[in-house]
């Protein structure tokens, strides 16, 4: 149970310190005026993007490898997962997401079903063309910032293990 609740906790912790990052605002303000309000939706994508396509600078197991490796956990773990991530988890597996996003075909294709969930006003249809034509400045952004984010994870991951005996959801 303890692991789970780091687990919440790591992730809380992940996205806040990812949306109050100056590289990530900078990030999002590139593509503001395509985006308004959806631009962290897309920078996010984006970042996956960078992530995946880069894998092999993070990550000693290749990306297809720990992919399967995270869809099997996932499904063996269907029964505690909640309910928007149990309607998302086939789709997820099927369509091979987290190695997806390393090329734009993949990309066009989840831009597209966001935009067409949101009645296509998020513009998300035209995000792998301002991904393109933004890729230097948004991939710089993501380079710096993402040192950043595996250092400030594993110090948390442990300060959160370390402290595990006191860790309540409500009060965090």
């Amino acid at each position: 149970k303890n692991e789970i609740i780091i687990g919440i906790l790591l992730h809380r912790n992940i996205d806040d310190f990812t949306d109050k990052h100056v590289l990530v605002r900078d990030s999002k303000r590139i593509v503001r005026n395509e985006f308004g309000k959806y631009s962290g939706v897309a920078v996010d994508i984006y970042f996956d993007h960078f992530l995946a396509r880069n894998w092999n600078n993070y990550h000693d197991m290749e990306l297809v490898r720990f992919s399967k490796k995270v869809y099997t956990i996932l499904a063996k773990k269907y029964l505690i997962l909640p309910p928007r991530v149990k309607r998302m988890l086939p789709f997820l597996i099927a369509q091979n997401w987290l190695v997806g996003y390393a090329n734009f075909s993949d990309l066009n294709r989840v831009f597209y079903g966001m935009d067409r969930r949101t009645d296509f006003v998020s513009g998300m249809s035209s995000a792998v063309n301002v991904l393109k034509d933004n890729y230097d400045a948004l991939e710089n952004n993501f380079n710096n910032f993402y040192g950043e984010l595996m250092e400030y994870s594993k110090k948390r991951y442990e300060f959160l293990e370390q402290n595990d005996n006191f860790i309540n959801l409500r009060s965090t």
